[in-house]
């Protein structure tokens, strides 16, 4: 992995309510409620790609009440944001959550967390190159169990690639259930199911690398 941002000063615009972020995270922990509400499951896993500090997962399930349902692993790079997502998850006595250090974009750093019932790309297909963003939808298949969701974002930024990365989805086997594109700020929230043949994840192998700094992944 590389990048060229400080991803742990990047979520200083979480402070402010008004700001895109915090938009998006609570467009995001809306449509993971919704998800949970349409799962009766007694045992649901959930894995996030490139976690950050897991606001938006952590968030969610900590005003929640059958939060216990959830075994999830936060994949994150950066060892500050693990430590601050370790810190938010034990201060919400989320037991069933572990964030882990590894690089989200090898197969590797799946072992224990495919596959997932529940995938968030959030602050991920921003920051890679075209190609590695089809081959991570590609690549979906190998995360997901049966019927999961995958919830995703994506700059509109010039040239905007959101009508393709959707019809990759569909190609790779997903519906789309919600995409969300406001007017005023360039941020998009995409939530696609999974209505394909899950397969295998290989022990090891590059799904995506981090190209870009942290203007895109807003």
């Amino acid at each position: 992995m590389t990048a060229t941002s400080d991803w742990h000063e990047w979520h200083l615009p979480y402070e402010d309510d008004t700001s895109p972020l915090s938009r998006r995270l609570r467009l995001i922990q809306q449509h993971i409620n919704d998800w949970l509400d349409q799962r009766p499951d007694s045992s649901l896993r959930v894995v996030s790609v490139c976690a950050g500090q897991g606001h938006d997962l952590i968030g969610a399930l900590a005003l929640r009440s059958d939060a216990d349902r959830v075994r999830a692993e936060l994949i994150e790079y950066d060892p500050r944001n693990v430590t601050a997502a370790r810190m938010a998850v034990a201060a919400a006595g989320l037991n069933g959550i572990t964030a882990t250090q590894a690089d989200a974009g090898d197969f590797a750093a799946y072992r224990t967390a495919a596959p997932a019932d529940l995938v968030l790309l959030a602050g991920v297909l921003g920051n890679i190159s075209d190609g590695d963003v089809r081959a991570t939808i590609n690549a979906l298949p190998r995360l997901c169990a049966s019927d999961a969701t995958v919830i995703w974002t994506r700059t509109r930024r010039d040239p905007d690639l959101t009508p393709a990365i959707r019809g990759w989805f569909a190609g790779s086997g997903f519906t789309e259930e919600a995409f969300h594109a406001p007017g005023d700020v360039l941020f998009s929230v995409g939530v696609h199911r999974f209505h394909g043949q899950p397969q295998q994840a290989p022990p090891s192998g590059a799904i995506f690398t981090f190209t870009t700094g942290g203007a895109s992944r807003r």
